[in-house]
């Protein structure tokens, strides 16, 4: 259990604690001992959320909620008050390009700026980000990306979402610098894995839409996947890991195309094989249906591009061992299905 010398448990601040993998890091922290403090823009949901962890047979004895937004000043004080560590993971994930960058740029950057001074401002000298392969995979470099990569916020294969990532952490960096902050980042992949509660946010609603039948086929895009449980634990190992200080880490495991993650869900879900896709769209045919279709003008640059990132750095400074991408997969179907998600 981590404990203070007077016997209190370490308090950690976890924005973003209302979605999918915030209430799994939720989960690592107080199952390793930490008491956690989750941010919300409303109150309301927090007894849903901390059903939802509780339901996964974690004790949330430990959990409490502030109301704080990343477009305002208000309430970060107090959500930080007696905090020992940051962990923050709130950040728009669209499913579909925005008609305004700006909403995914100002929450992001300006709310990651805003949530970092309220922790310097309250002591907490130590912060976990959550950024993303978005930030490393669409700059000069080829894959396998690395650390050492960045994404162009310029680029021509840089969406609104990818710039608001790099920009946020990058401005991370930045502030982290001037005030001296302990900062670690965290550059996941494609996020799947088991659901905790009923909301299956942008990443398994991918796998949701593929098993409800609702794509008659599948566009040759192709990505990195890591599972949930997995991302969530290396925040928890950098946090206590003093290497881990100024570094960022890529969670990432091997590539899946679309068609692979259909065969997956096929093969193990029998019940629902038969309205899974099995077409695969050449690539010609898919940019040429992108400008009317909003799922495919996400991805239209990227079809055919080599999305291999390595996760070598985290495997060998942290010990991190990711599972195969494949249980993500399936783990992020099983509890789709048993949510009652799949019509």
């Amino acid at each position: 259990m981590r404990v203070t010398e007077s016997g209190s448990r370490n308090l950690v601040v976890v924005t973003g604690i209302g979605g999918f993998l915030g209430h799994h890091l939720t989960k690592v922290f107080l199952e390793a001992g930490y008491a956690v403090r989750g941010t919300l823009r409303d109150l309301s949901r927090a007894p849903q959320i901390s059903g939802a962890i509780a339901a996964s047979g974690t004790d949330t004895g430990a959990l409490d909620f502030r109301a704080a937004d990343l477009l305002a000043d208000d309430g970060w004080p107090e959500a930080m008050m007696g905090a020992t560590a940051l962990i923050h993971a709130a950040s728009p994930f669209p499913s579909r390009l925005p008609a305004d960058p700006q909403g995914l740029i100002a929450p992001a950057r300006d709310g990651t700026r805003r949530v970092l001074k309220a922790a310097a401002d309250a002591g907490v000298r130590r912060v976990v980000l959550t950024s993303s392969i978005a930030a490393t995979n669409y700059g000069p470099g080829h894959a396998p990306f690395t650390e050492a990569d960045w994404t162009d916020p310029d680029g021509p294969l840089t969406t609104a979402y990818y710039r608001s990532k790099t920009l946020a952490e990058r401005a991370a960096w930045d502030f982290a610098q001037r005030h001296a902050l302990a900062l670690t980042t965290i550059n996941p992949a494609f996020i799947l894995g088991p659901l905790l509660g009923s909301a299956p946010g942008t990443s398994l609603d991918i796998v949701r839409r593929l098993l409800a039948g609702r794509y008659p086929a599948v566009p040759k895009f192709s990505v990195s996947v890591v599972d949930v449980r997995d991302v969530a634990l290396l925040h928890r190992l950098a946090l206590e890991a003093d290497c881990a200080i100024g570094e960022r880490f890529i969670a990432g495991g091997p590539v899946l195309s679309l068609s692979d993650i259909a065969t997956i869900l096929r093969k193990n879900l029998p019940d629902h094989a038969g309205r899974v896709p099995r077409l695969v769209l050449p690539n010609w045919l898919a940019r040429l249906a992108a400008p009317f279709d909003a799922n495919l003008r996400l991805i239209a640059g990227e079809l055919g591009r080599d999305a291999r990132v390595s996760s070598e750095k985290a495997e060998r400074l942290l010990g991190w061992r990711p599972r195969p991408p494949e249980e993500a997969v399936l783990a992020a179907a099983q509890s789709l299905v048993a949510a009652g998600l799949i019509r």
